[in-house]
């Protein structure tokens, strides 16, 4: 089983700028971190690996410098990183982003389940999951608060929903968003 965690450089403060002739985001390195939802997404990630024997890999689409964020995942435990990195995808919106990285997934091939975090805080649309699930044809389950089971060809999830929360047993290919404080991430 292959598993698949998608992760976004985000900016570390709040202190952003837009390129004036652009109108995309400066991305300082200086500044960079782990969009913290995909945190957790990596540590289920890494979970679901250690119980399993899944391998896994982090795929991010962006500048040159997340590559560091990607090393950071390999330590987190993650088998393989995978940096899709282009001027072309400047200013990418999320149907874009969602566009390349399912065509990566296709690529790597053969995977079973992809994670993402609920969304980007530089962004809070929480699009890029779901669309990448569409353009995949992979189940897609939104807001997941824990992963209960896996076997070869079902997922067993707790999902958030309004007033509470459900667990859903659902095919693979699967893709999941992954909701705030699902886990500890691992240092």
């Amino acid at each position: 089983m292959k598993i698949v965690v998608c992760i976004k450089q985000v900016p570390g403060t709040n202190q952003v700028h837009l390129d004036p002739e652009t109108r995309t985001l400066i991305r300082e390195a200086r500044h960079a971190v782990i969009n913290p939802y995909d945190s957790f997404a990596v540590e289920l990630a890494v979970q679901l690996k250690e119980k399993t024997g899944a391998a896994t890999l982090a795929l991010s689409m962006g500048i040159p410098v997340t590559e560091k964020l990607l090393r950071d995942t390999l330590c987190r435990g993650i088998d393989q990183a995978v940096l899709l990195t282009d001027r072309a995808f400047a200013g990418a919106d999320t149907w874009a982003t969602a566009w390349t990285l399912a065509q990566a997934v296709r690529k790597i091939g053969d995977v079973s389940l992809v994670l993402c975090g609920k969304m980007a805080i530089d962004g809070d649309t929480a699009q890029t999951g779901p669309e990448l699930a569409e353009l995949l044809d992979f189940v897609p389950v939104t807001d997941v608060t824990g992963i209960l089971s896996l076997t070869k060809d079902r997922i067993d999830v707790r999902q958030n929903i309004d007033g509470g929360s459900r667990d859903l047993s659902v095919r693979l290919p699967a893709l999941l968003t992954i909701a705030k404080d699902t886990c500890s991430p691992r240092m």
